[in-house]
């Protein structure tokens, strides 16, 4: 006979059952995803949880009463794991609005030293204003928010390029471009 559960599992809602039960049949979902999801229906229906952990592929019946406490909390979006350890993201919120601001304003040559953002010059404008970045940090936010470093030395979002023809400059779209990303 196992112990008494501490924080049982709330009743599901019917928006919430077709979700996880959807997920669970999904062929490209991440299979963590996929595991809490089975986890959870498997204690939705009665299942103790070191039952609910063999179903979802896992050893130990804790890891399911945590998903269930997380679930109990957060609802529908406990499925998607949290962060996984180590430093806490440091650039969140405002602070990563003030750095997208500055990079989508045109630089102006005799405050900023150039004519066109690079990593370095990006940075230095940001340590102006208060914001100590590294440049690793900055070109992975950039890439974050869908940004490419072109070989003309511009920025573009992932799947655009620019072409220069004389003195024409013509920005091309890739319609592929989604496909291609994942």
């Amino acid at each position: 006979m196992s112990r008494r559960r501490k924080d049982p599992l709330r009743p599901l809602t019917d928006a919430e059952k077709a979700f996880l039960e959807s997920l669970c049949r999904a062929r490209s979902a991440p299979a963590d995803q996929i595991a809490r999801a089975k986890g959870l229906l498997a204690v939705a229906r009665g299942k103790q949880y070191q039952e609910a952990a063999v179903e979802a592929g896992r050893q130990q019946g804790a890891t399911v009463a945590a998903w269930v406490s997380r679930f109990n909390r957060e609802g529908i979006g406990a499925v998607v794991p949290g962060h996984g350890g180590g430093h806490a993201p440091r650039f969140t919120g405002e602070v990563r609005e003030r750095i997208l601001a500055t990079f989508r304003r045109a630089p102006a040559p005799e405050a900023d030293g150039t004519a066109v953002w690079s990593v370095s010059t990006l940075r230095k404008a940001l340590a102006r204003g208060g914001i100590a970045i590294s440049g690793y940090s900055l070109w992975g936010l950039l890439r974050e928010e869908g940004y490419t470093f072109q070989k003309d030395r511009t920025w573009c979002h992932t799947g655009q390029a620019k072409r220069k023809s004389g003195t024409v400059v013509e920005t091309v779209v890739d319609p592929d471009a989604e496909a291609k990303k994942s």
